[in-house]
């Protein structure tokens, strides 16, 4: 009874003899640590751990004192090459046996991570709400002089400076439009993700021949409900300001890799999802300044000389109205933004 109960725990558990050998564990420990409990019985803990950043010596030391240990953020490697943080308890049951409780720390940062992101991008559509209608009002208005002041002007050369009012005008009004984002409502219909993506390669592919786009698509992949011009849109946004930066950065050989997976039981912000569409976009480029990295998509950031700072602040609200959001890691010669959407469909 107690090996079933312990068989549907999300922890991961394990069992150990006096030689720190895999006597049993659960299916949580199974995935968390990429092998099989029958490939791994009798094989000693540490030697499924290349780098385990002094585990060997504290269930050594459990053993041998009889004392229960437990240790907080501990990086651990694992054969296939992955790292992963965790923290552990180590407790004696016997002189012969020890259970080993694991608790993986990368999920928990990660979505600590991505609720500060939504909080973040939440509190930046409210203040640019407002900054917009601030905005907007007294532009209509000086819009509104120049044109009854265009009127009542006999010298048609000064007209020429109204003219430049109006249009100034005109391109502030269109660049406050730009930083809300898609006004219209949402046309969510059955779409699908590879379709997107085909759009947005041949309109890369027309505009910067020199950059190779690989593709890496999962084709198991299910239609989900969205609207697809603005998820063109979304993507075109991050790939194109990815191939501009490396085309900015005199880039040798560049490349762009689009690649789709499905990620199950996946957590996006306080919401878990049964099963989540996540899109990369992978580039070789320069990487992000890490004093970037943070404000990345806040309105008017930007990295290139010539950017506006709004393409990636509009596709993470695009993502947004489609209940998912966008993360990046990047360093020199690799960049990866992952769009990730929730394929089943809520009601808000």
């Amino acid at each position: 009874m107690y090996r079933r109960l312990l068989e549907h725990l999300t922890t991961a558990v394990l069992l150990l003899d006096e030689r720190l050998a895999v006597r049993w564990m659960n299916p949580a420990a199974e995935a968390l640590l990429a092998v099989s409990l029958g490939r791994v019985t009798g094989t000693p803990l540490p030697a499924l751990l290349p780098v385990d950043d002094g585990m060997h010596e504290v269930l050594a030391k459990a053993r041998d004192d009889g004392h229960p240990f437990t240790q907080r953020e501990v990086r651990l490697a694992l054969l296939g090459g992955a790292t992963l943080t965790i923290d552990y308890t180590v407790t004696p049951l016997s002189a012969e046996e020890l259970l080993v409780e694991m608790e993986p720390r990368d999920r928990l940062l990660r979505i600590s991570r991505e609720e500060a992101l939504l909080n973040r991008q939440e509190a930046i559509k409210v203040l640019s709400r407002g900054l917009a209608h601030e905005v907007k009002n007294p532009l209509g208005g000086i819009r509104g002089a120049a044109q009854l002041l265009e009127r009542d002007l006999a010298d048609p050369a000064l007209k020429e400076f109204t003219h430049v009012i109006v249009e100034e005008v005109d391109r502030l009004r269109d660049l406050v439009d730009t930083m809300l984002g898609p006004n219209r409502i949402d046309q969510h219909a059955p779409l699908n993700v590879h379709k997107v993506l085909e759009r947005v390669r041949a309109l890369l592919v027309a505009e910067t021949p020199d950059v190779c786009i690989e593709r890496d698509y999962d084709p198991s992949l299910p239609d989900f409900p969205g609207d697809e011009a603005q998820m063109i849109q979304a993507v075109l946004n991050v790939a194109r300001n990815a191939v501009e930066a490396m085309r900015e950065a005199g880039t040798e050989s560049p490349q762009l890799l689009m690649r789709t997976r499905a990620r199950r039981q996946f957590t996006l912000g306080a919401e878990r999802h049964r099963l989540v569409c996540e899109v990369a976009l992978i580039d070789n480029g320069p990487g992000i300044p890490e004093s970037l990295q943070e404000t990345l998509f806040y309105p008017m950031v930007s990295g290139r000389a010539d950017g506006s700072g709004l393409g990636l602040s509009i596709a993470q609200g695009i993502l947004h109205q489609h209940q998912g959001l966008i993360e990046c890691d990047s360093r020199p010669g690799h960049t990866e933004f992952r769009l990730l959407i929730p394929l089943e469909r809520h009601h808000d």
